[in-house]
């Protein structure tokens, strides 16, 4: 895993200083503390900080191929390199290295922007080709590494792996996007299409940017998508073979290392599932970390310890504080943007654990998002199924009238707990499912604005994304729409963000075998009682798994990492609340009613109502804002 960075003129073939571009890699030397680089040519930079996995003695970059047309900088992993090397060398190409960089090198001499179709892994990579005076830049499927990017006021394209790699440039503009507040607040993250510095731009999943000297730059083009508007055939036993076998192969591909390797185990599912097949094709005893908490209600290291024990592996836990105040400004430092969820100090935990024993990790991130394994599916599911039974012209009457009369009963058992639920019903599905994945509503939000904030969003609102996305999506069912939302919105901007911060944060490499490209689009396929039955979530992956994993780890309640960020606001961040209505910060933006938001954290703070997530919002943004921008 590494960190990328580079410079292209795309009017002029300025010259590059290459202390400018290795500068913009050093900001981000986290991700690759094994070796850094630096290559330019009139017009073009190109910048690379090393984290070593493959050929850790050979395969350097920047790497330039031996005829100098094409140069490249990779951050990643191709999982079928070896393959592709095979056919390249009957082609009649030479390799200098045994790494899967160079393999990169040659395909595009090869195939062009088409080698990305040949490609199976995760990735980011620039290449420029000195006959074609272009750059090309490509970003992996799901958007498992990132990629950032900006036009400087001097006409240099400038790109970088984290957006504190094109902090390191001094003609970058630093000024905030009112535009990603609001999608911030509404998600609690920034999501791909938009970014907390006004101007960057984030390349999307499965994209591509073809830069040629002389043009604009253009648009990215999409070059891959996932589509749930066909339906695998075939019966629930051949389908759960299909499966099973293309998460074996996602996990075997992924255990290819020239360094230690191990897995994170949290006793779920979905880290349970990758350890027992990691541990079916390994000779030696895997390595496996936990984290436990230390309130016992969260803690899941029994569960853990359960799996580990079955396969044998070597097993690693820590205790860690669950209200680990401390780390907050290390979390903040590592995600550049306001990102607030609070799982990410437990996943920076467990992946400081790993990273004592390992240099790569396999997690189980993806199921949830491609067989419909969050709660949130379950409801939508079921309440779609309700909005067809109910006419439409009486949804917003009946709902809306009962949940706009229904107590904010955030204290109450969940299912008294109804309001969020009945507004969602009066509206139609890809509303209420977008008011569902978020975090501070539509009506908080803007009781929280400020009127010239108002008229600076000029209209927008974060939740039209999601309606785009489920009312365009390539699916069949309301729970295809939403899976589909999920894994271009949610997945990238959440959870694949929050993993690759906090890991490459301790300069370690996670690799997701449950989002390989092949086992998501069969997942997409399936029919949906083959992903949701009986209120079970993944229902064909733990069918799948129950001749590996006992029934109490495949079908016990969902945990996951849990911050008690609503208890911190009544006990140790109570002050910190209250002085969000003061802070300096806050106030220079001209955004927020601060009178409104000390109100909300009094009356959270005094129990009257629950708004731990908004105001844990609020602190993350305010350290965000002051670090970016003074």
């Amino acid at each position: 895993m590494c960190g990328i960075a580079g410079l292209f003129y795309p009017a002029t073939p300025k010259p590059v200083d290459p202390a400018r571009v290795a500068a913009m890699a050093d900001a981000m030397a986290h991700r690759g503390p094994d070796g850094a680089g630096v290559w330019t040519a009139p017009g073009v930079g190109l910048s690379h900080r090393r984290l070593s996995i493959i050929d850790i003695a050979g395969s350097p970059q920047p790497m330039a191929s031996a005829d100098a047309r094409h140069a490249i900088v990779f951050n990643g992993e191709i999982y079928n390199y070896r393959e592709l090397r095979r056919e390249l060398i009957d082609r009649g190409c030479v390799f200098r290295t045994d790494g899967d960089t160079e393999v990169l090198l040659h395909g595009y001499a090869q195939w062009g922007p088409a080698l990305l179709d040949r490609l199976v892994g995760m990735f980011a990579f620039a290449i420029h080709d000195a006959a074609t005076q272009t750059l090309f830049v490509a970003r992996d499927r799901l958007g498992v590494k990132p990629l950032h990017y900006v036009e400087l006021a001097d006409g240099a394209l400038a790109f970088a792996s984290e957006l504190k790699g094109l902090l390191a440039h001094p003609l970058l503009r630093r000024a905030p996007d009112i535009r990603a507040v609001e999608d911030y607040l509404a998600f609690g993250y920034v999501p791909d299409d938009a970014c907390i510095v006004a101007g960057v731009k984030k390349l999307p999943a499965g994209h591509f940017l073809l830069v040629e000297r002389g043009r604009p730059v253009p648009a990215p083009r999409q070059w891959w998508d996932v589509s749930f508007a066909d339906r695998a055939r075939g019966s629930a036993a051949a389908l759960e073979e299909e499966l099973l076998a293309l998460m074996r192969e996602g996990v075997r591909s992924r255990m290819v290392a020239d360094v230690p390797l191990g897995a994170f185990l949290s006793g779920g599912v979905d880290s349970s599932a990758v350890v027992a097949l990691m541990a079916e094709a390994s000779r030696q005893a895997v390595k496996t970390c936990t984290i436990g908490f230390d309130e016992a209600g969260h803690d899941e290291r029994g569960y853990a310890a359960q799996v580990a024990q079955r396969f044998a592996t070597a097993h690693h836990e820590r205790v860690v504080r669950s209200g680990d105040v401390a780390l907050i400004d290390t979390i903040v430092d590592a995600f550049d943007e306001p990102f607030a969820d609070a799982s990410a100090l437990a996943t920076y935990q467990v992946a400081a654990l790993a990273r004592e024993t390992v240099t790569v990790a396999l997690s189980g991130d993806g199921a949830d998002e491609a067989l419909a394994g969050y709660r949130r599916h379950r409801f939508q599911h079921a309440e779609e199924r309700l909005r067809g039974i109910v006419p439409a012209a009486w949804r917003a009457p009946l709902f809306g009238t009962l949940g706009r009369a229904w107590p904010k009963a955030d204290w109450a058992p969940r299912p008294l707990r109804a309001k969020t639920t009945l507004l969602a019903l009066a509206g139609d599905g890809a509303e209420g499912y977008a008011r569902s994945v978020g975090v501070t509503t539509p009506e908080v939000r803007a009781a929280l604005f400020t009127d010239a904030a108002k008229r600076a969003l000029a209209g927008h609102r974060a939740e039209d994304r999601y309606v785009a996305a489920m009312r365009d999506a390539p699916a069949r069912d309301a729970l295809d729409r939403a899976q589909y939302a999920d894994l271009k919105i949610w997945l990238p901007g959440d959870i694949l963000t929050k993993t690759d911060r906090t890991s490459m944060a301790v300069s370690l490499e996670v690799r997701e075998p449950l989002l390989d490209h092949r086992l998501i689009a069969f997942a997409a396929r399936l029919p949906v009682g083959m992903r949701l039955r009986g209120g079970q979530g993944k229902w064909l992956m733990k069918k799948a798994m129950q001749r590996y994993l006992p029934r109490e780890i495949l079908y016990r309640p969902k945990m996951g990492f849990v911050t008690p960020v609503s208890d911190w606001f009544r006990g140790p961040l109570a002050e910190e609340a209250a002085g969000l209505a003061r802070s300096r910060t806050l106030a220079d933006t001209g955004w927020f009613d601060l009178d409104r938001l000390a109100r909300l954290a009094e009356t959270h703070r005094h129990g009257r109502e629950e708004h731990g997530r908004t105001l844990w919002q609020f602190v993350m943004l305010e350290r965000s804002l002051t670090r970016l921008f003074g």
